[in-house]
C-alpha cells in the first residue's frame, strides 16, 4: 500500500489562495484527535478527483507514528485502487503534491511541497509528508492553526503529471558548416537597370537563402547606397512561434586586394521577419570608386559562422 514515508527535499512556503484540490475543514480538533484513536490515529477524507483519478487525503493529528511522524501533522494521499485494475491500461500515476494548514493569524496558507513528482502504482498507493508541522506548534492557539475554540483546515493540491516528456525543444547552433561560403558576381553593374536583383537559392545549415541586392538602393537609400539583404526564401514557412538564429559575414571583394568591405548580420529571423539587411550597406561612390573590377563586375560574398537548428515535439 506504501506510507507517507518521503526522503526527498521539501518546499515551505506562504500562499492566500486556498488549495484547488481538496479541503477538509475542522470544527473541532480536539475531538477530531480523539476519534482516531479508533481509526489507525489517522483520519481518510471522501473521495476527491483530480486529474481524471480519485484520490482521499489522509491527515494523522499526531503524526504517523509507525513512519516516524510522531510528534508532526503528517498529511497523505491515497489513490483509489481501481485506478490500477487489471482492465486498466494505466499502470502508474505521476503527481504533484503540495499540502496546506490554514493560519488564520496570517489568513494565509502554510504550504508544504515535495520537490519531486510523486510515483504512484499498485506497490505504493499512499504518498505524503511525514513532518508538515510540529504538533506542539499547531496546537498552540497563538501561533493562529487553531482559532475559533478548534476550528482548522486542511488541504491538498494533486497535480497529475504525464509519465514521460510531452512537449519539448531542442536548440542546437551549427557553427561547422561544410561550404560557409556563398559568392554571386553581378556582371555589368553599372549598366543594372532593375531595382532589386535575386541571387541563387543557395542551401545553408539546413535552410535555403538568397541574397537580394539594390544596386541604386532601396527607397529609404535610393541613388547613394547598395542596399543588401539575406533571405529566408519564401518555401522556408515559419510557424508562428519557430525563429532560426544566423550568424554571417557580408561582403563586397576588393578586386585589387584583400580590403573587403564587410559587415556582420546576427539576426533571429521569424515569421513576421524573414528579412535582414542594410539599407546603407556601401556608398554608391566609393562602390565604383574601389569595388568593380575592370569588367564591371560586383562580387558579393556571403560568408555564414552560426546557424541555429531547433527540434520539436509534434504538436497536437
Amino acid at each position: 500500500m506504501g506510507s507517507c514515508s518521503e526522503a526527498s527535499p521539501i518546499l515551505k512556503n506562504w500562499r492566500e489562495h486556498p488549495p484547488s484540490s481538496y479541503s477538509l475543514k475542522i470544527q473541532n480538533f480536539s475531538q477530531l484527535e480523539n476519534s482516531t484513536a479508533f481509526s489507525d490515529h489517522k483520519y481518510q477524507s471522501r473521495i476527491f478527483s483530480s486529474g481524471g483519478y480519485n484520490w482521499t487525503l489522509i491527515v494523522y493529528p499526531k503524526g504517523n507514528i509507525k513512519d516516524n511522524g510522531n510528534g508532526f501533522i503528517s498529511m497523505c494521499v491515497k489513490i483509489d485502487s481501481k485506478s490500477f485494475m487489471e482492465s486498466t491500461p494505466q499502470t502508474e500515476v505521476f503527481a504533484e503534491l503540495r499540502f496546506f494548514v490554514y493560519n488564520k493569524k496570517e489568513n494565509k496558507y502554510f504550504t508544504i511541497q515535495d520537490v519531486e513528482v510523486k510515483q504512484f502504482n499498485a506497490l505504493k498507493m499512499v504518498r505524503g509528508l511525514l513532518q508538515v508541522l510540529p504538533y506542539d506548534t499547531f496546537i498552540n492557539p497563538e501561533n493562529g492553526y487553531i482559532f475559533e475554540g478548534g476550528e482548522c483546515e486542511f488541504g491538498v493540491d494533486v497535480i497529475v503529471v504525464p509519465p514521460g516528456l510531452t512537449n519539448w525543444e531542442i536548440l542546437s547552433f551549427n557553427e561547422k558548416l561544410p561550404c560557409p561560403k556563398f559568392s554571386w558576381p553581378l556582371k555589368n553593374f553599372s549598366t543594372l537597370k532593375e531595382d532589386v536583383y535575386t541571387s541563387n537559392i543557395f542551401s545553408m545549415g539546413g535552410k535555403q537563402w538568397v541574397v537580394k541586392l539594390y544596386p541604386k538602393g532601396t527607397s529609404e537609400a535610393a541613388g547613394k547606397w547598395l542596399s543588401i539583404y539575406v533571405n529566408l526564401v519564401d518555401s522556408e514557412t515559419l510557424k508562428p512561434d519557430e525563429k532560426i538564429f544566423k550568424q554571417a559575414h557580408v561582403r563586397v571583394l576588393d578586386p585589387l586586394g584583400s580590403k573587403h568591405f564587410a559587415s556582420q548580420t546576427n539576426r533571429w529571423h521569424k515569421e513576421s521577419c524573414m528579412s535582414w539587411g542594410w539599407d546603407e550597406f556601401l556608398s554608391l561612390a566609393e562602390l565604383r570608386k574601389t569595388y568593380l573590377d575592370k569588367e564591371d563586375t560586383l562580387n558579393v560574398e556571403v560568408e555564414f559562422e552560426v546557424v541555429s537548428v531547433t527540434k520539436y515535439s509534434p504538436i497536437i
